[in-house]
């Protein structure tokens, strides 16, 4: 095994070959050379029950590895986002069950969004009956940020812009207090900043995510202090005085972050500072500011991204695609700010570029985790936490590569599913199902008007606009 060049394991992606460095890329890197014997044997299973299957990013490198070898077209791996509209393409094409490989809010997301495209007959599937948490999504369930839109609701003219990673019931609640609409962090900045637009006097409120919250503010401070042209190129409504303005109006909860980002605190960023200068950075929306801040600087520099997990990706395959096409040989570095599962995403499709170029390029992808370890626990459904540990992973020192919740969907469970779905025996599917919210919210169903706030973030992708129906909905509330 190669040591790492630097305090933090990495792994070199070469056209044909992995080089792991350290024994964290070696974990990473063992699931990534997939048996064709296990794929075939996945593809033949999913094809016979037309089964399509949505996985997010995050998750375990194994069942990542396998699902990213299979060759059954519907098998898709992206961010929270794409994972609804891409069940909603497999229902089209005739998929009777989709399995969701992501925490519960994905799979009820998933559900919410398959019944308003009008294909509540197609099954939607966890890989346990165990409850699969977030602590991000736990946030939003807390006394204080019901206290939080209870203030909102006291506004008049305010917007409650939630973070998708939140359960549908939350949504439902929140959206019976205040107007509410979805974003993800790759849309979060163009939807308080096109809401600013079509209203301006309105109050936006943001969560449950802390750190996202903190992130955007800062961004947009930053942005009153160039020139009104770069404003305008980041939306044409706005200038430098127009965001000042939306400064005074914008509030984030203070109580919410995700285990993971978390980590990526002090400690990591100047460690990054000072033993991977000249590398690419890359970091979350969600990390803390210290890693935010230094990743912005790189992405003004044209060195870095803030972004989606799906923004990471683009940014890493557009470097290295360049790369590939200039001539001699290149050693690109980046720095992974989000989690370790976004390794078999980005090992597939560099390695699909470096094939159809022929590049003479390497890229390192470093993950910044502290060097204490993620730390076994006597959970059974949480073997793995972070914490302070026993080698390299996460702790509370800084830096944590994985998270926990995700990887409670294994391949094993996939396969049990897969099983359980062959013999559709009576009682065995119980509790497979996303939960389902029967209670009446103003006399609407929990997961009806849960639903309106995503369907409200479509709408905007769609046309570049805010629906009316929010407009209305928001100038009529007071």
């Amino acid at each position: 095994m190669y040591q790492p060049a630097g305090p933090f394991p990495s792994l070199v992606i070469r056209a044909e070959t992995l080089v792991p460095r350290g024994s964290f890329a070696e974990a990473q890197a063992q699931f990534l050379d997939v048996d064709p014997q296990l794929t075939a044997a996945l593809d033949a299973k999913l094809e016979k029950q037309a089964v399509g299957v949505v996985a997010h990013f995050y998750m375990d490198v194994e069942l990542q590895g396998v699902l990213s070898a299979c060759h059954w077209p519907h098998v898709r791996i992206s961010d929270s986002l794409k994972m609804a509209d891409e069940a909603i393409e497999m229902a089209e094409a005739g998929m009777r069950s989709i399995v969701v490989l992501g925490v519960d809010f994905m799979s009820e997301n998933v559900r919410a969004m398959l019944d308003a495209s009008g294909h509540k007959d197609v099954a939607v599937y966890r890989v346990t009956t165990d409850p699969i948490g977030c602590s991000l999504a736990e946030s939003a369930k807390k006394l204080e940020y019901g206290a939080f839109l209870t203030q909102a609701a006291q506004v008049p003219r305010s917007l409650h812009v939630i973070y998708i990673n939140t359960s549908l019931d939350v949504k439902a609640q929140a959206h019976n207090l205040v107007p509410t609409i979805t974003c993800t962090s790759s849309n979060v900045v163009q939807t308080v900043l096109q809401a600013a637009a079509q209203v301006p006097d309105i109050s936006v409120w943001f969560g449950p995510d802390t750190y996202m919250g903190e992130n955007i503010r800062e961004l947009f401070e930053g942005l009153c202090e160039l020139d009104d042209d770069a404003v305008r190129a980041l939306h044409p409504a706005h200038d430098r005085n127009s965001v000042r303005d939306l400064l005074t109006r914008f509030h984030h909860f203070k109580q919410g972050s995700c285990v993971v980002h978390h980590m990526f605190g002090q400690q990591v960023v100047e460690t990054v500072r000072d033993k991977y200068r000249g590398a690419f950075i890359t970091a979350h929306l969600e990390v803390p500011g210290e890693m935010f801040r230094l990743a912005l600087d790189a992405q003004h520099s044209g060195r870095g991204v803030v972004g989606s997990t799906a923004n990471i990706l683009a940014f890493v395959a557009e470097r290295v695609e360049s790369a590939a096409r200039e001539a001699g040989s290149h050693r690109l570095r980046f720095v992974l700010g989000t989690e370790a599962g976004m390794i078999t995403a980005i090992v597939r499709k560099v390695q699909n570029i470096l094939s159809e170029t022929g590049g003479d390029v390497e890229a390192e992808i470093i993950f910044p985790v502290a060097s204490e370890a993620i730390a076994q626990s006597d959970d059974e459904q949480l073997p793995i936490v972070p914490g302070v540990a026993a080698g390299e992973g996460c702790s509370t020192a800084g830096g944590c590569a994985s998270c926990p919740y995700m990887k409670m969907n294994s391949l094993d469970a996939l396969s049990d599913l897969l099983a359980r779905l062959e013999t559709k025996t009576n009682g065995q599917l119980d509790g497979y199902h996303p939960q389902k919210y029967t209670e009446l919210i103003s006399g609407r169903s929990a997961a009806d008007l849960g639903g309106e706030p995503i369907l409200h973030m479509r709408a905007l992708q769609r046309t570049g606009e805010l629906p009316a129906a929010l407009i209305d909905d928001l100038l009529s509330r007071h």
